[in-house]
């Protein structure tokens, strides 16, 4: 159901954003609130239910942003916020003294949902963190320092999570990073084996890249990085933060192509979008190198709280129990050959159509036009999204809970807003 109507007045609206934003350029970021009000998003979020967002003006937009990949239950869905309720009015919190049931039951949960012998799990805050969390077991139980990573890769923005990722504006700035990492072409076999020399101990990659533009790589990639990595005693660590629980079809990517990773990274949805939780996960052999010597060799404050744990578990149970993979899976015709259709129609500025389950990407001829067309489908009540990595591409990632009706609507927007970008920039010249 749409979200509830707006209680403020038209003039209570505008001033609310005009100091919003005024605190944004002074305390948070002058540049993202300059860029948005001049887009035309100046009016501030406000609630969510479902897969609508409303603004402070009470405008509704139907989200195919989805939070990169948070929202996979939408917003606030009840089981959820009465899962973190609960443990809210208990203890929301760890000690950093007692043993936590949540934390337990959630770990347990993913043991069996896992790929594989992946049966140990640590809990926190962000996939960023995952990442480190990845990299480290990697470099302790192989203790070689090398890390093989792919071209266009998007891990983090820490700086060990940046040193995996692969697009140079955002690694530049921060250099020296990290040393010891390499990046090869995604979807190329050769180039990775090739890559394997004998201080490397672990390659770290995506099922598909999201912010790369939404690659898929071939088939059989995924698979003959597996036996590659086996061949040559290096760990593979694949990274699903942005794929994990249901995004492409199937509750892991892993399933999907059929490989067992030694480490698995996760975020995003796993806190069912009302929390902040991530993971990794990894074999025993491994976990016994991270923590049997010393228990506390990775820890954090705040990462898996009780809080956490709670809406970990009521998110992974709640995917599981709405079949929300099968519904992905079954969408992707929707989604992915909608798309295809207005290519047909707009093929001189759409190169390519391309996903799995219900994550798309459309690569535009034009980055400019990409751009005006995200712009105008916000204006027209959709939102789609930007690739860090490769600014030709429109991305499309909805809530998993979203109807065919839904993604029909959106794709007939898409189509609508390239009409319009066009014509306005025809009449530009």
């Amino acid at each position: 159901m749409p979200v509830s109507g707006c209680k403020y007045s038209p003039e209570e609206v505008e001033r609310i954003a005009d100091e919003v934003l005024e605190k944004y350029r002074r305390h948070v970021n002058p540049g993202a609130a300059n860029l948005l009000r001049f887009a035309g998003f100046g009016v501030p979020e406000w609630e969510g239910e479902g897969v609508y967002v409303r603004d402070l003006s009470g405008k509704e937009y139907l989200d195919f942003v989805g939070g990169y990949g948070v929202f996979s239950l939408g917003y606030r869905h009840p089981r959820v916020v009465a899962a973190v309720q609960e443990q809210l009015n208990r203890l929301p919190l760890k000690t950093q003294y007692f043993l936590s049931k949540p934390v337990a039951d959630a770990c347990a949960l993913l043991a069996e949902v896992a790929p594989g012998r992946l049966q140990y799990t640590f809990l926190c805050n962000s996939g960023t963190e995952a990442v480190e969390g990845a990299l480290k077991c990697a470099r302790v139980f192989t203790r070689r320092p090398g890390i093989v990573s792919a071209v266009g890769a998007f891990h983090g923005k820490s700086l060990g999570s940046l040193s995996a990722s692969g697009r140079d504006v955002y690694k530049e700035p921060f250099q020296p990073l990290v040393p010891g990492f390499k990046h090869v072409p995604f979807g190329q076999i050769e180039p990775l084996r090739e890559a394997l020399t004998e201080e490397v101990g672990a390659v770290i990659l995506e099922a598909v890249q999201g912010e790369g533009g939404v690659r898929v790589p071939p088939a059989d990639y995924l698979r003959q990085v597996r036996a590659a990595c086996d061949e040559h005693g290096v760990l593979l660590i694949l990274d699903e933060v942005r794929t994990g629980f249901g995004r492409l079809g199937s509750l892991f990517a892993a399933d999907l192509y059929g490989i067992e990773p030694d480490v698995l990274c996760l975020g995003k949805a796993l806190g069912g979008g009302v929390m902040p939780v991530a993971a990794f996960m990894a074999r025993e052999e491994i976990w016994e190198a991270m923590f049997a010597e010393n228990p506390w060799l990775h820890s954090s404050t705040f990462g898996g709280s009780p809080l956490a744990a709670a809406a970990a578990l009521a998110a992974v149970q709640t995917t599981l129990d709405e079949k929300l993979p099968e519904r992905a899976a079954t969408l992707e015709a929707d989604l992915l050959g909608g798309l295809r259709r207005v290519q047909q129609r707009f093929p001189e500025v759409l190169a390519d159509v391309r996903g799995r389950g219900l994550l798309a990407g459309v690569e535009f001829t034009d980055p400019d036009l990409a751009k005006l067309v995200i712009t105008a489908m916000g204006h027209h009540g959709v939102l789609v999204a930007y690739s860090l990595n490769n600014p030709c591409v429109v991305r499309l990632e909805p809530p998993l809970i979203v109807t065919a009706d839904q993604v029909a609507h959106a794709v007939q927007v898409f189509e609508e807003c390239i009409a319009e970008s066009l014509e306005a920039v025809d009449g530009l010249v």
